[in-house]
C-alpha cells in the first residue's frame, strides 16, 4: 500500500527520482511475494526511466537486478544477457568495482550452465581488477569461488591453495562470517582428501566462531560435516552429538522460514485485496487527489511515505534480531552440553595428535631436503604422499665421490608402526654407506639386511619367540648412478626405465630386507644409460590403490601406461599429473597405503 501511494504521488508531481525509487521497492516486494511477472514489470519501468533521464549508474544497477531475478528463476540465458548489458554500461562509466562484480556474476551463471572455461575466465578477470583496486573483500570472494570450482573439478590441491588464500585475506579484513565460510570450505576439501584430523581442526574452528557471531546456517552445515567425520572414524558418540546439533539448527531455521512464509502470504493477501479495491476506485481517487494537492505538497507526501517505508523495514529488522537472539540462546545451551561431554576426550585426542605430529617432525628430518635432491638429481621429482600423518614409506639419497645413490623404500606397515620401522631402515642405509663405504647397491642391501635383522633380534626378546616370527623389514628399489652407468638392486620392488617410448623393467630379488628363510645375496644389475632415459623407482602404494567407477585396484599395467603417456612432459609436470591422477582415481575411497614415486631423467 505504501509503495502504491508513493508511486501515485510521484507520478502526480512528475517526481522522476521518487517514482523510479518506488518502482525499485515495488519490484523487490513483489519478488519476495513470489509475483515474478509483476516484479519484472516494475523493474523494466524503472530501467526505462533511468535510460530516459540518462542515469547510467542506475541503468547498470537495474540491469544487474533484473539479471538476478532471472537467475533466481532459473532463466540462465536471460540472466546472462542482462549481466552482460550491465557490464557494458559499467565499462563505459569506468566503474572498475562494478565491472569486477559483473565478471563475478557472469562466472556464476556460466558455472551453472556448465561452461567451465568461461566460468574460470570471468572469475580471474574479476580477481585481476580486485587486485588492482586492492579490494581485500573482493579478492577473498574470488579466491573462495576458485576454491569451490576446483573442488567441484576434483582438483583438490588447487582448491586448498585458493581457500587458504581466501582465509588469509578474510582474517586480514576481520570478516568473521567469511572466515567461518573459509574454515568450512577447507574442512570439506580435507574431507574429500580423507584427512579427517584436519577436517576436525577446521570444522571446530568454524563451529566456535559461527556460534560466537550467531551464524545458524553455517553451524548447521559444519555440524553435519563433523558428524560425517566422526562416523568415518567410528566415533559414534561424537557423530551422534554433532548430528543432534545439526538437527536442532535445521529445525530452528525451518521454523523461522515458516514464520516468514506465513508473513509473506498475509502480505500477498493484503496486497491482492487492496489492488482489487483500488482498481474500482482508482480513477475517482486520482481526480480528487489531483484537484486538492499541488506539486510541492505531493513531494512532501512522497518523502513522508518514504519515512514510513523505512519505519516498516526497521520493524522487520527488529523482529529478525529477536529471532537471532533466540537462536543464539539455543546455540549457547548446546555449546555448554557439547563442551562438558567431550572436554576430556578432546584433551586425550590432542595429546595423541601432538605426539604423532612431533613424530612427523622427526621423520621429516631424516628425509633428504628438496634442495639436496635437486642438487644431485636436477631433472627429477619425488611424489611422496603418506596415508597418515607419519608413514612407512620413505625416500633416501646419498652422494659419495662420483656416485649418486637414491632409493624408494616401503617398510612394514604404515602410520606410527611403519614410521618406527622406517627410522631403523633409514639408519641402516646410512651406516652401510658412511661406515662401510659401500657404493654397490647389492652389497648395500646385504649390509642393510644384516643391520635390520640385528636391530629386530635383540637379546631382550624372549627365548620362546622364534626369530623368524619377527617379520619387520622393508621392500626397496636402490639405484647408483656414476656417469652414464646405473647400477640397481631391489628387494621385491623393480626398476623401470622408459626409453624411446618403451618401458624396460629390471626385476628385483624376491626377498625382503629382513628375516627370510631362503635369503641370498642381493643381485646388482648394471645398465648403460642413454640420453633422455627416464628412471622410475617406487613403492606399491600407487598401483594398489582402490578407486575408479568400480572400486578396483589401479594395477601395475595402468601405472605403466600412465608413465608412458606423460613422457613428453617435464619432471615437475609429471609429478603434478601423477598426483592428480591418484586423487581422481581414489575419489571418495580411503587411501590404503603410503605412496612414494621417484622419477629421474638423464
Amino acid at each position: 500500500q505504501l509503495c502504491e501511494k508513493a508511486m501515485f504521488l510521484a507520478e502526480s508531481a512528475n517526481y522522476i527520482e521518487g517514482l523510479s525509487n518506488s518502482y525499485g521497492w515495488m519490484s523487490y516486494l513483489l519478488e519476495s511475494l513470489g509475483d515474478i511477472e509483476q516484479s519484472l514489470e516494475y523493474s523494466y519501468k524503472g530501467l526505462k526511466l533511468f535510460e530516459l533521464t540518462g542515469q547510467k549508474t542506475e541503468v547498470a544497477k537495474s540491469l544487474n537486478n533484473i539479471g538476478f531475478i532471472h537467475y533466481h528463476q532459473g532463466n540462465l540465458d536471460k540472466s546472462l544477457d542482462f549481466f552482460q548489458r550491465s557490464l557494458k554500461v559499467k565499462e563505459q562509466l569506468g566503474d572498475l568495482s562494478g565491472v569486477a562484480m559483473s565478471y563475478n556474476n557472469l562466472s556464476i551463471v556460466h558455472g551453472d550452465l556448465g561452461n567451465n572455461e568461461f566460468e574460470l575466465d570471468y572469475l580471474r578477470k574479476s580477481l585481476n581488477i580486485y587486485n588492482e583496486l586492492e579490494d581485500i573483500s573482493g579478492q577473498a570472494t574470488c579466491y573462495n569461488n576458485l576454491g569451490v570450482i576446483y573442488m567441484n573439478m576434483d582438483s583438490l590441491n588447487r582448491s586448498l591453495l585458493y581457500h587458504e588464500q581466501s582465509l588469509r585475506l578474510r582474517e586480514k579484513d576481520e570478516d568473521k562470517q567469511g572466515i567461518v565460510i573459509s574454515y568450512h570450505n577447507l574442512g570439506k576439501v580435507y574431507f574429500e582428501l580423507r584427512d579427517f584430523e584436519k577436517v576436525k581442526i577446521y570444522g571446530n574452528k568454524a563451529m566456535d566462531l559461527a556460534k560466537n557471531i550467531g551464524f545458524p546456517e553455517e553451524i548447521k552445515d559444519v555440524a553435519l560435516l563433523l558428524s560425517k567425520v566422526y562416523e568415518q572414524q567410528g566415533n559414534g558418540m561424537e557423530a551422534l552429538s554433532m548430528h543432534k546439533l545439526y538437527l536442532t539448527m535445521r529445525d530452528s531455521i525451518i521454523n523461522e522460514s515458516n514464520q516468514t512464509a506465513v508473513s509473506e502470504e498475509q502480505m500477498k493477501y493484503d496486497y491482492d485485496k487492496k489492488k482489487a479495491i483500488d482498481k474500482v476506485h482508482n480513477e475517482k481517487l486520482l481526480a480528487i487527489e489531483q484537484k486538492e494537492k499541488d506539486k510541492q505538497k505531493v513531494i512532501s507526501y512522497a518523502v513522508g511515505t518514504g519515512g514510513l517505508l523505512v519505519l516498516a523495514f526497521s520493524f522487520f529488522i527488529f523482529n529478525r534480531l529477536k529471532i537471532t537472539r533466540k537462536q543464539k540462546s539455543i546455540i549457547e545451551q548446546q555449546k555448554v552440553e557439547v563442551e562438558i561431554t567431550h572436554s576430556e576426550l578432546a584433551q586425550k585426542s590432542k595429546e595423541i595428535l601432538d605426539s604423532i605430529t612431533y613424530a612427523k617432525r622427526i621423520q621429516t628430518a631424516i628425509l633428504p631436503p628438496s634442495k639436496t635432491v635437486k642438487k644431485y638429481l636436477p631433472n627429477s621429482f619425488v611424489f611422496y604422499l603418506p596415508k597418515d600423518i607419519v608413514a612407512g614409506d620413505f625416500y633416501w639419497l646419498h652422494h659419495a665421490e662420483n656416485h649418486v645413490l637414491f632409493a624408494a623404500a616401503d617398510c612394514t606397515g604404515h602410520g606410527v608402526p611403519g614410521a618406527m620401522v622406517s627410522v631403523v631402515c633409514n639408519n641402516a642405509l646410512n651406516r652401510s654407506v658412511n661406515e662401510k663405504l659401500l657404493t654397490d647397491p647389492g652389497q648395500i642391501l646385504d649390509s642393510v639386511r644384516e643391520i635390520v635383522i640385528q636391530e629386530f633380534s635383540s637379546e631382550e626378546v624372549s627365548e620362546d619367540v622364534d626369530v623368524w616370527e619377527v617379520k619387520d623389514g622393508m621392500d626397496i628399489a636402490l639405484c647408483s648412478i656414476a656417469g652414464s652407468t646405473l647400477k640397481f638392486a631391489g628387494a621385491h620392488n623393480p626398476l623401470w626405465i622408459v626409453r624411446d617410448g618403451e618401458l624396460l623393467e629390471t626385476k628385483a630379488d624376491k626377498q625382503p630386507i629382513g628375516s627370510f628363510i631362503q635369503s641370498k645375496p642381493f643381485t646388482s644389475h648394471t645398465i648403460e644409460l642413454k640420453p633422455n632415459d627416464t628412471i622410475y623407482v617406487f613403492s606399491d602404494g600407487f598401483a594398489d590403490q582402490f578407486g575408479g567407477d568400480k572400486g578396483k585396484k589401479f594395477k601395475t599395467k595402468s601405472f605403466q601406461e600412465l608413465l608412458l603417456s606423460i613422457q613428453d612432459r617435464s619432471m615437475e609436470e609429471q609429478k603434478t599429473i601423477l598426483h592428480e591422477a591418484f586423487i581422481n582415481w581414489k575419489g571418495n575411497l580411503e587411501q590404503i597405503d603410503d605412496v612414494c614415486v621417484i622419477g629421474v631423467r638423464v
